[in-house]
């Protein structure tokens, strides 16, 4: 078998250089790329949940009427409108505290809508004392119109709504309408979403490269390494 030929310096150099180079792309290539990856699927999942809120930014500025006591309307009901509303309070209704605010959630009698509404006046309630019945007065609601079983706040109320006499869910469903919610008018929803895109973007980006990465440091792994004799 023919001796190698020693190497000059400067090829001793650069097949130095060459093994570190690729010995820095396998290191950098076997984190960055399922890093990357995971970061992007989490995008993508967040994304997911933000959907419903981004798209309400940009839904119809005119409410879906659902109607009133002589005539409601309720073949209308779709998740995610701006919809209007105009009925009897239920008897019972439930009280809590959301974001520092005092909110009620009442039936509507003879339908299947939950009103989410900050307390009145007339409604004398301090948290950790017992409810009063809600303010017995018809009126009439604009808000995001959501199905119950959407709203994860609610599901811990789910089935104490649907206990309750006087409303009647359509399609086993009940909803919720929340009181003064206008399509546009919180572009929070927006503006996460820009971001988790200008993120998702970045760790593509990183995905791809990690990939193209990998590819190549196994495709020069597979070429012979030949030296001069």
């Amino acid at each position: 078998m023919p001796a190698r030929t020693p190497l000059s310096a400067e090829e001793a150099r650069d097949e130095r250089i060459a093994q570190l180079e690729r010995s820095t792309r396998r290191r950098v290539t076997g984190v960055q790329l399922p890093v990357a990856v995971l970061c992007l699927l989490g995008t993508l999942f967040l994304l997911a949940r933000e959907a419903p809120d981004v798209a309400y930014v940009f839904a119809s500025r005119e409410p879906v009427t659902l109607g009133s006591e002589a005539a409601y309307q309720l073949d209308r009901l779709r998740p995610n409108v701006y919809a209007q509303i105009h009925g009897v309070p239920l008897g019972t209704a439930f009280y809590g505290v959301d974001r520092g605010a005092r909110i009620v959630l009442v039936g509507l009698q003879d339908t299947p809508v939950v009103v989410r509404r900050p307390v009145l006046p007339t409604e004398d309630w301090v948290p950790g004392k017992k409810p009063p019945p809600p303010d017995p007065r018809p009126f009439g609601v604009r808000g995001r119109l959501l199905p119950l079983d959407d709203v994860p706040g609610f599901r811990d109320s789910a089935a104490r709504l649907r206990a309750l006499p006087g409303l009647r869910p359509v399609d086993g469903r009940l909803w919720v309408l929340r009181e003064g919610e206008r399509p546009g008018e919180d572009r929070g929803p927006l503006i996460i979403a820009l971001v988790l895109l200008g993120f998702g973007g970045l760790n593509a980006v990183l995905a791809v490269r990690g990939a193209q990465a990998l590819l190549q440091d196994r495709a020069a792994r597979r070429r012979p390494n030949l030296h001069s004799v």
